[in-house]
This record gives structure tokens, C-alpha cells and sequence, in this order.
């Protein structure tokens, strides 16, 4: 059973998604802003992030928030956070494609203890707590079993318009399309990382990211026995936002053909 804890973030996810369910069949209402080339927000994430920080707030008051959207947001003082994502593809969103999902991570002590992405159009909700297991709704999640990249499905990011290094892609393509099964583009990277979990994608790899769009994917994927580092291997570069996730074969395999890339672009 979920813990208390849990039940409060799955809680403020899904009351906030009762509006982002509405605005969905309503986009052309949206309002729209630009944060920069290619990055946009809209009317929903600003006000889904409200909501949950409001649900979260009431249960947990002493917490600090890192999201997305900086409205609202507390300061660091206090040293348990919750990590948040209102609307993690939100390009997918506002273009009627329903693959994009609220993230809440909630790191104690520094650690991350647990975390959920929902995706409020299917109503699928991955989660998991330290210790405790990886869930899709009621289902406990296990990473795929594939030892092959030849077997394998990946998943990526893909630079666009004011983000990512087209270069450096196209060799790292170039290395690994002739390599595994097919490779993949959602648009949300905290679907990307429940999905490896749930065994639908064999790995994934992106740099570049936020924290609020990996960390609940990060303990999820942990706690369905995969494997999460940053694109150097190390715990560090992780938390700067370059991610390569899988179970420990296909991770490592993909890790081999990416790092040296990697390492000479950084």
C-alpha cells in the first residue's frame, strides 16, 4: 500500500488533472507564452503547478518546492523538498498529442524517497518509494529482460530550435541506429524513464534535462531493477540533467556507445 506520503502526491496529481483533462479538449482556449526558442508555457501548467503545490502544502508545510514554473515556489530552507513537473511535454499538450504527464518527486534527507508520473489522458500512474517497488496503477513494474541491443527499443530526446547539440546527436545516431531494434521520440521525458521501468522501452538517454523532469522517473526506474546514471557513468552528471537508463546489459552496452561521444563533446 501506498504511504502516506505517496498518498499525498498521488492525491494533488490527480485533482489537478481533473482541469488539465478539461483544458486538453479545450486547447484552443489556452493561453500561451514563449520561454525561449521552442519552450513554451501555457495557462494549464501554471495553474496545475498552483494546485499541487497548494495539495502539498496543506499536508506537508514545513517541505520546499523545486518546479518548473517558478510561481509560487518556496525557498531551500527546509531540508525535505518535493521536485515538480506540472505538465512534463508540454509541447505534446498544447499540440493535442496526449503523451505528457505530471512529475512529483519527494526527496528527504537529500535522498529521493519517492516519486509518481501520471499520465492524466490514459490515467496511468507509475510510482514507487524507496524499498519498495515500482507500480503502474496496481501492477508491480520490472525493467525488460533484454540482454541484446540488437532486441532492444530506445528512447531519446531530439534537438530542436534553442536546445541540444544537433552535432553531437547525429553522431551518437550514427553509432547506435544500426545497433538495436528502433529507436523512439515521446516528448516527455518523465514518460520516457516510467516507460523503461514498465519494460514498453529497453533504455533511455538525453542530456541536457531538469531535475524536475527526471527525478521521479529516476526512483521509479530504480525501483523496477533498472539502472540510472548520468551519460558519464556517474551519479553526478545525472543530476545535471544527462540521463542514460536500462536494465544493467542494454545500460551498459548503450553507455559504451555514447560515453566517448559524450565526454569529447562536453
Amino acid at each position: 500500500m501506498p504511504s502516506a506520503l505517496l498518498n499525498v502526491m498521488i492525491n494533488a496529481a490527480k485533482k489537478a488533472s481533473i482541469k488539465i483533462r478539461r483544458d486538453f479538449n479545450e486547447l484552443e482556449n489556452l493561453q500561451v507564452s514563449t520561454k525561449g526558442p521552442g519552450d513554451f508555457v501555457t495557462s494549464a501548467d501554471i495553474r496545475t503547478q498552483k494546485i499541487i503545490i497548494d495539495e502539498l502544502t496543506k499536508a506537508k508545510p514545513d517541505w520546499s518546492f523545486l518546479a518548473e514554473e517558478k510561481t509560487n515556489q518556496k525557498t531551500d530552507e527546509y531540508k525535505n523538498r518535493f521536485i515538480i513537473d506540472p505538465i512534463d511535454g508540454t509541447t505534446n499538450f498544447m499540440h493535442g498529442n496526449p503523451n505528457f504527464a505530471i512529475s512529483i518527486a519527494a526527496e528527504v534527507d537529500n535522498k529521493l524517497e519517492a516519486g509518481i508520473v501520471y499520465c492524466p489522458i490514459f490515467d496511468e500512474l507509475f510510482f514507487a518509494e524507496r524499498g519498495k517497488g515500482a507500480f503502474l496503477n496496481d501492477r508491480r513494474l520490472r525493467v525488460a529482460k533484454r540482454n541484446k541491443l540488437s532486441d532492444s527499443v530506445v528512447v531519446t530526446g531530439i534537438p530542436h530550435i534553442g536546445r541540444g547539440n544537433k552535432e553531437q546527436f547525429i553522431e551518437e545516431i550514427d553509432q547506435i541506429i544500426s545497433e538495436v531494434a528502433g529507436i523512439r521520440r515521446s516528448g516527455s521525458a518523465a514518460l520516457d524513464l516510467a516507460w523503461v521501468a514498465a519494460g514498453r522501452y529497453d533504455a533511455y538517454w538525453e542530456y541536457g534535462l531538469s531535475l524536475w523532469d527526471i527525478a521521479a522517473g529516476i526512483i521509479i526506474i530504480r525501483e523496477a531493477g533498472g539502472v540510472v546514471t548520468g551519460l558519464d557513468g556517474s551519479e553526478d552528471d545525472l543530476y545535471t540533467g544527462n540521463v542514460i537508463a536500462g536494465n544493467d546489459n542494454i545500460h551498459e552496452s548503450l553507455l559504451k556507445k555514447i560515453k566517448n561521444i559524450y565526454l569529447q563533446d562536453s
